[in-house]
């Protein structure tokens, strides 16, 4: 996988077909809109016909949140940036992640797109009711959820300027990344887990 890189060239077709190639493409606005509303829409529904005590829903809504977080941080360290060592994997990673790190201004390329994102939900719900009954309402609520933070605060460090507040933290975490060095700062919506793994950069530990 390339580093460093400032390009300032058009970013390239991934796909030969034009409706592959097409969906690749999408506004951040609208995976937001699925995975914040599905996920409202899962507790109001959970509530509302009291599949499960509140607090029993918040709590399993916290913890599908909180494990989302490790799921992004180890599906970056481990898949996105996995040791090429076959051509698969070359392919595979520059499909889906390296070509944001030649071309992380890309603001299109930054979410999936609704078709996906709309699948992704439904088959994750359909499994996890199946395999947690009634508290996979509060389950997938959280892990959507953590998704579509991951989603937000992936696109305004691309997209905005930093801000002259406490947020600027995730900016600068993000940009050692993606600037400096890659093999470290892989959490994007929180650095906690890099402090858990031992991956934060060297200036953080000290």
């Amino acid at each position: 996988m390339k580093k460093n890189a400032t390009t300032t060239k058009s970013p390239p077709a991934l796909f030969k077909n034009p409706i592959l190639e097409r969906i690749t493409h999408t506004h951040i606005v609208y995976p937001l809109v699925i995975f914040y509303g599905g996920a409202l829409g899962l507790m109001i529904y959970a509530a509302y016909h009291q599949l499960l005590p509140l607090f029993s829903l918040f709590g399993v809504f916290l913890f599908g949140f909180t494990l989302f977080t490790f799921v992004e941080y180890w599906a970056h360290r481990k898949l996105y940036h996995m040791v090429e060592d076959a051509g698969w994997k070359k392919r595979f990673t520059y499909t889906f992640h390296g070509v944001h790190h030649d071309f992380p201004k890309d603001r299109s390329r930054l979410a999936m797109p609704p078709l996906v994102s709309v699948t992704v939900v439904t088959l994750m719900f359909l499994f996890f009711r199946l395999l947690m009954g009634n508290w996979a309402f509060g389950f997938v609520a959280g892990f959507i959820s953590g998704y579509a933070t991951y989603l937000f605060v992936h696109y305004i460090v691309h997209a905005w300027a930093p801000p002259n507040n406490a947020f600027k933290t995730l900016w600068v975490h993000h940009a050692i990344h993606h600037y400096k060095d890659d093999t470290v700062a892989f959490g994007v919506s929180s650095p906690f887990w890099d402090v858990i793994f031992g991956t934060m950069p060297e200036k953080k530990r000290k």
